[in-house]
């Protein structure tokens, strides 16, 4: 097999599973959305999106946990050390308990300030408060799910977060049926089905761990676990990323935040093609997550042939799926609408917004991309630079400006957000390329 169909394999190898279990993540989100969208009222369904969107902001802030690990560990397996990769887990494993345990602690002012950052009405607040209360529970099984993929994906191995995330989302999925069709729960049921398949999850994660570390000779060494120096590289990359991703939760916050002040329709409507948005982000992301391994792989090889080869193989593929999401959205858009609400005047606003949808996935990939370069290479620093140029430089002024435009006006607003991301990474990447950075 010659090089280029060796890096090909190699990236589909952990590229394919990471796309499907990445799939089961927005499924979910769809069948959320169908199981709640066919209920009596559009209330339940924007209830369900400002929860969710509540848990972004909560649980995707500690993305870092899964980001931070997967190029450290991917470092480690590049350089064949063992023990660090066992103390790279476990670092990560331990911060990730005590930030859930800080969750669980402060849920009644995170409750109190999402109600009031997000001003939907009364009748949306009350189902969103009940399914927080209930969801707010995951915390310490949603966080360390987070380590384990990050681990499994520096370990070159997507096939445990695939296992993993098949067993969280199809259990969720079953026990969203179970509890709101079966037995005649609505927002609470959702809560709960995420809650007990999350906990399952985890049991499972772990016993893969087990069974993948029976293949290395490493030991699990207090000193190294806790040694300073290591930690503080953890710290200082995951205090970087958790920059980057507040930034990204903040934008699509505010902009189901403005969307709710066009009233229940228009932020239902806007739910229903944020699931398809999810569903593009998380195919895309199978690409950047096989990236992220191959690149830190690569750089704690010290090997810059199979960096370039690992960039070059991922853009590639990146592209020419983001253009079947663009053709997928413009041929099946209405269709796709709906199966998940049966609500007319929700599907005659979705109708309308389509091609913003049919353009987003050629605008966004860059973004996906670069981040799984970045993540690899643990250049964090450039990840939140770009992301804060992106939101506050692009994003806010671009929403300020084109307010008269009202809906259409936001989702203009959130696609230059994701052009400007894909342009600020790509101008840093190329410097930090010809400064030699990413081997520094």
């Amino acid at each position: 097999m010659n090089t280029s169909r060796f890096i090909h394999a190699d990236l589909w190898r952990l590229a394919g599973p990471m796309i499907l279990s990445n799939l089961t993540i927005p499924l979910l989100g769809v069948v959320d959305t169908a199981v709640v969208g066919h209920l009596s009222s559009p209330h339940y369904l924007g209830a369900v999106a400002i929860g969710g969107l509540i848990f972004s902001f909560v649980y995707w802030a500690f993305g870092f946990l899964r980001m931070g690990t997967t190029g450290q560990v991917a470092q480690a397996y590049g350089r064949l050390d063992d023990n660090e990769i066992r103390a790279g887990f476990a670092r990560a494993g331990l911060l990730a308990l005590l930030l859930s345990v800080l969750i669980i602690v402060l849920q009644f002012p995170i409750h109190a300030s999402a109600m009031w950052l997000l001003e939907a009405s009364h009748e949306v607040e009350s189902h969103a408060s009940e399914y927080f209360y209930i969801r707010i529970w995951s915390a310490p099984a949603t966080l360390f799910t987070y380590v384990l993929i990050g681990w499994f994906l520096g370990m070159q191995n997507a096939r445990g977060p695939l296992y993993l995330l098949l067993t969280i989302n199809l259990t969720n999925i079953a026990l969203d049926l179970l509890f709101v069709w079966g037995l005649g729960m609505d927002v609470d049921g959702v809560a709960l089905a995420s809650v007990i398949s999350e906990y399952i999850g985890v049991f499972v994660g772990l016993w893969l761990v087990k069974r993948e570390l029976k293949r290395y000779s490493g030991r699990w060494i207090t000193q190294l676990i806790f040694n300073s120096g290591k930690l503080r590289q953890m710290f200082v990359v995951n205090q970087n990323i958790f920059i980057r991703t507040l930034c990204l939760i903040f934008s699509f916050a505010f902009f189901t935040a403005q969307g709710a002040k066009y009233g229940d329709v228009i932020l239902a409507a806007n739910a229903v093609l944020m699931n398809f948005q999810a569903f593009m982000a998380y195919g895309l992301d199978g690409f950047a997550n096989a990236a992220e391994a191959l690149v830190g792989k690569a750089v704690g090889q010290k090997n810059r042939g199979k960096f370039k080869q690992a960039v070059h193989t991922a853009a590639a593929w990146s592209v020419g799926v983001a253009i079947l999401f663009a053709l997928l959205y413009a041929l099946l858009g209405v269709q796709l609408i709906n199966l998940l609400t049966n609500i007319e005047a929700v599907r005659h606003v979705a109708y309308s917004l389509l091609p913003w949808l049919m353009i987003s996935p050629l605008l966004s990939v860059w973004g996906y991309l670069f981040d799984g370069i970045f993540i690899g290479a643990t250049r964090s620093a450039e990840m939140r630079n770009t992301m804060l140029i992106s939101t506050f430089v692009f994003f806010l002024p671009a929403w300020y400006l084109l307010q008269g435009f009202g809906n259409h006006g936001l989702w203009a607003a959130l696609m230059v957000f994701m052009l400007a991301r894909g342009i600020s990474m790509w101008l840093s990447y190329r410097l930090l390329d010809k400064r030699g950075m990413f081997f520094a």
